[in-house]
C-alpha cells in the first residue's frame, strides 16, 4: 500500500526527474558525484530535475524519504529505463578506483549474455573473497553465470557461486543454484556431487544420503584424477563418521582402484582409516599417529572434523585442541557461516576438557547465534560435553532429553560421565555400554574409561577388563600423556594397583589435563579410604575436591566432598561464581562487556539488536546486583 502510493507520486513527475530518480535508486551507495556524472551522460539537467523529485534528498549523500521509496522508484521504471540507468552509472564509474561497482552496473545493464561483463564479475568475486566478502563473491558469481554463454564456463561459475553461497549459510539459494548445473564434464559433475553432499548434510532435512553423493564423485574421478578421487573418499569417510555410516563408506573405498602412491599425507590417512576399521587400532596406530599428531597438516584444513574425532579416538588432546584452533581461525578469517560454526563447536569441546567452562560457554553461545541467524541446526555436542562435566542435574537432564536421536551416542557418553559424577553407577554402566557398543569414532573411545569405572563399581569385572583392553589399544596407538594417564587410572581401578594411580596422577600433571588429574585423585582417594588409610585418603581427596570445585565440575566435586566427610574432614563449601546465575547467552554477553565491548559490538557478534543486548544487560545486572559496566568488569568469576 505504501509502495503503491510512492509509485503514484512518481507517475506525476516530469520524465527527466523520473529518470533521475531511477538512476538514484539504481545505485544504493548514494554517491552524489556519481549520480551527477551519470545524469550528464543521460542528457539530464540534474539541477532542474532534482527540484521536481520530492522523494529524494540530494545532499552530501543521496537519501530517499523512505526505504520503500527507493524500491518503488526502481521497480516503477521500465526494464529499458533501468538498463539505461545502470549503463550510465557504469560509464560514470572509475574502472581503476572502483572496478567492482562498475562491473555490477554493467551486468545490470546487460539485456542478454555478455562474456566480457561475466569475466569482470568473476574478477570482482575473486577480489571480494580476498577481503573476506564471501556473500558479495557469491552474488557476483551468480550474476556472472547468468551472463555466460559457454555451457562449461557457465557450470564452472555456478559451482563457484554455490560454494560461496553455502559458506554464508544460504542453503536454499545454494540448493536452487545446484538444480541449474548442466554438465557432462567429469570434474564439474564430481564438484556438483560434492556440493550436493555437503548441502544435504548441513540442511539435515530427510534422508538425502550425503555420503552417496561423495562416493559418486570419487568414482567419477577415479580414472581421470586419482588424487582428487582419494580426497573425495576421505570426505565421504568424514561424513560417514559423522552420520554413523562408516562401514559402508570403507567398503566402497576398499573396492576403489589402488592409487599406487607412497603412504603419506592424504594417502596415509586413507590407508590408516581403512586399516583401523578392518584390523583395529594397533595395526593402524603406526600409520595414523604421525598424521593425527600434526595439527597443522594440510589434510586437516579441509576436513577438521575428521581430524578432531581421530585425535579423540587416539586420546591426543594436543591434536584435538590444535586442529580445533586452526579450524576456528580459518572460519573467522574467511567469514564462512559453514566453517566458523564447526571451528567454534570443536574448540568449545576441546576447551571443556581443559576445564575452562567460561571460555567454552562463550564459544558455544557464538555458534548458536550463527545457527539461529542462518537457520542451520546448532551443533549440540559441545553443550553435551559441558553439561556432562559440569554435572548440574536439572540442566543436564533437560538437555539430554531434548537432543535429536542422531546425537544419541553423544548423549549416552554424556549420561555416563554425568552419572559417574553422581555416583549413580548402574545408570553410568548402562549408558557407557550403549556408547561403546556402537563403536563410533571418538565417542566410543571417550566412553571406555567411564565404562571401566561404572563396571568396577557395579562388580562387573569382566566388562571392566574388556573395556580396559579396548582403551589400551587406543591409548597405546596414540602414545600421548592424556590417554596414557587415563588408561593408567582405569588400570588401577581394575587391578587395584596403587602405583597405577600414582602413574596416572603424574602423567596428568598438566594444566590442560586438570579435570582428569582431579578425577584420578578422587578415585585414588576413594581407594585409599576403602583400604582404611584415612590420612592418605585425605591427602588425595583434598586437592581433588579443591580442583573440581574451583573448575565448577559440580557432580564430581560433591562426590569428593562426600568422600572427604567419610574420612572425618569437613570439605569447604564451593564458592558460587557470578556466572552460575546466568544463562549461556548472558554469560557470553557479560564476558564480552567485561572485556570492554560496546552493546553495538556485542550485537554484531551475536546477531542481535543493540536494544536486545541492553535488555540482556539489565537482566545480568539485576541477577548479579550490579548497576554499571565497570562493576561487571571488576567482578571476579566473569572472565
Amino acid at each position: 500500500m505504501i509502495e503503491q502510493s510512492f509509485r503514484s507520486r512518481l507517475e506525476l513527475l516530469p520524465p527527466a526527474a523520473r529518470l533521475l530518480v531511477t538512476v538514484a535508486a539504481a545505485d544504493p551507495i548514494g554517491d552524489p558525484a556519481l549520480l551527477w556524472r551519470a545524469a550528464e551522460l543521460l542528457g539530464i539537467d540534474a539541477a532542474v530535475a532534482a527540484e521536481s523529485a520530492p522523494l529524494v534528498e540530494f545532499g552530501t549523500r543521496i537519501r530517499f524519504s523512505h526505504p520503500l521509496a527507493r524500491s518503488a522508484a526502481y521497480h516503477a521504471a521500465t526494464p529499458e529505463e533501468r538498463r539505461s540507468a545502470h549503463q550510465a552509472l557504469a560509464a560514470a564509474t572509475d574502472p581503476v578506483a572502483d572496478p567492482d561497482r562498475r562491473a555490477w552496473h554493467r551486468a545490470q545493464a546487460s539485456a542478454g549474455p555478455d562474456e566480457q561483463v561475466a569475466a569482470e564479475l568473476e574478477a570482482s568475486a575473486t577480489r571480494a573473497r580476498e577481503r573476506g566478502g564471501v556473500a558479495a563473491a557469491a552474488a557476483f558469481l551468480e550474476r556472472s553465470a547468468a551472463l555466460t554463454i559457454s555451457p562449461v564456463r557457465r557450470a564452472e561459475r555456478i559451482l563457484a557461486a554455490v560454494h560461496n553461497t553455502l559458506s554464508v549459510g544460504d542453503f536454499d539459494t545454494a540448493a536452487e543454484l545446484l538444480t541449474t548445473v548442466r554438465t557432462a564434464e567429469p570434474s564439474q559433475a564430481a564438484r556438483a556431487d560434492l556440493l550436493r553432499g555437503r548441502l544435504s548434510f548441513v540442511r539435515r532435512r530427510g534422508d538425502e544420503g550425503p555420503t552417496k553423493h561423495l562416493l559418486r564423485a570419487a568414482a567419477l574421478l577415479a580414472a581421470t584424477d586419482p588424487a582428487w578421487s582419494r580426497e573425495c573418499y576421505l570426505d565421504a569417510i568424514e561424513m560417514g563418521v559423522l552420520l554413523g555410516d562408516l562401514d559402508h563408506v570403507v567398503d566402497a573405498v576398499r573396492k576403489a582402484p589402488p592409487s599406487g602412491e607412497p603412504v603419506s599425507g592424504a594417502a596415509a590417512l586413507l590407508t590408516g582409516l581403512t586399516t583401523l576399521v578392518g584390523d583395529g587400532h594397533r595395526a593402524a596406530g603406526e600409520i595414523l599417529r604421525p598424521v593425527v599428531g600434526d595439527a597443522g597438516h594440510d589434510v586437516w584444513a579441509r576436513r577438521p572434523s575428521l581430524g578432531f574425532m581421530l585425535a579423540a579416538e587416539l586420546w591426543n588432546r594436543d591434536a584435538m585442541y590444535g586442529i580445533a584452533t586452526r579450524a576456528f581461525a580459518a572460519g573467522r578469517e574467511s567469514g564462512s557461516f559453514h566453517e566458523l560454526p564447526i571451528g567454534l563447536a570443536m574448540l568449545a569441546t576441546a576447551t571443556v576438557h581443559t576445564g575452562d567452562f567460561g571460555a567454552a560457554t562463550e564459544l558455544i553461545s557464538e555458534e548458536e547465534a550463527i545457527a539461529d541467524a542462518t537457520g542451520a541446526a546448532p551443533l549440540v555436542y559441545p553443550r553435551l560435553h559441558l553439561a556432562a562435566l559440569r554435572g548440574r542435574r536439572e540442566e543436564a537432564v533437560e538437555l539430554f532429553a531434548s537432543v535429536d536421536h542422531r546425537m544419541s551416542l553423544s548423549v549416552q557418553w554424556a549420561t555416563a560421565v554425568f552419572s559417574n559424577g553422581l555416583a549413580d553407577y548402574p545408570a553410568a554402566l548402562k549408558a557407557a555400554k550403549q556408547a561403546v557398543e556402537y563403536g563410533a569414532l571418538g565417542t566410543s573411545g571417550l566412553a571406555l574409561p567411564e565404562l571401566v569405572e561404572a563396571a568396577v563399581r557395579c562388580g562387573e569385572t569382566e566388562v571392566a577388563a574388556a573395556a580396559l583392553a579396548s582403551l589400551q589399544e587406543r591409548t597405546q596407538a596414540g602414545r600421548q600423556a592424556w590417554g596414557l594417564g587415563v588408561e593408567a587410572c582405569a588400570r588401577a581401578l581394575v587391578t587395584e594397583d596403587e602405583s597405577a594411580y600414582q602413574e596416572a596422577i603424574a602423567l596428568l600433571d598438566d594444566g590442560a589435563r586438570v579435570v582428569y588429574r582431579a578425577r584420578a585423585q578422587l578415585l585414588y582417594g576413594e581407594w585409599l579410604r576403602r583400604q582404611g588409610r584415612r590420612r592418605d585418603a585425605r591427602s588425595a581427596l583434598r586437592p581433588a575436591h579443591e580442583s573440581l570445585s574451583d573448575l565448577g565440575v559440580e557432580a564430581f566435586a560433591e562426590r569428593a566432598a562426600g568422600e572427604l566427610r567419610a574420612t572425618g574432614e569437613q570439605a569447604r563449601s564451593r564458592t558460587s561464581k557470578a556466572s552460575d546465575q546466568l544463562t549461556m547467552q548472558e554469560v557470553h554477553i557479560a564476558r564480552l562487556v567485561a572485556d570492554g565491548a560496546t552493546s553495538k559490538e556485542v550485537a554484531a557478534k551475536l546477531f542481535l539488536s543493540p536494544r536486545t543486548v541492553d535488555a540482556h544487560l539489565r537482566n545480568i545486572f539485576r541477577k548479579l546486583g550490579l548497576t554499571s559496566r565497570r562493576q561487571l568488569r571488576d567482578l571476579p568469576g566473569i572472565r
